[in-house]
């Protein structure tokens, strides 16, 4: 059975677009198989960009 959710992370700001996405896409992996994602804010004093995805990820149990 697969569980479908919606989770907010932080991601460290990339010099480039590239590696930014590839960064997005680790850090998401870590919750499951992300289905979309989107940069929803930007903390340029931080340097960390709020990331909004809905992901799935198999039932424990």
């Amino acid at each position: 059975m697969l569980i479908t959710q919606f989770i907010t992370t932080e991601v460290a700001l990339q010099k480039s677009p590239f590696v930014m996405q590839r960064s997005i896409e680790a850090e998401l992996q870590k919750h499951g198989e992300p289905l979309r994602w989107a940069i929803t804010e930007v903390n340029t004093a931080e340097q960390k960009a709020i990331v909004e995805a809905i992901v799935t990820r198999k039932a424990e149990g």
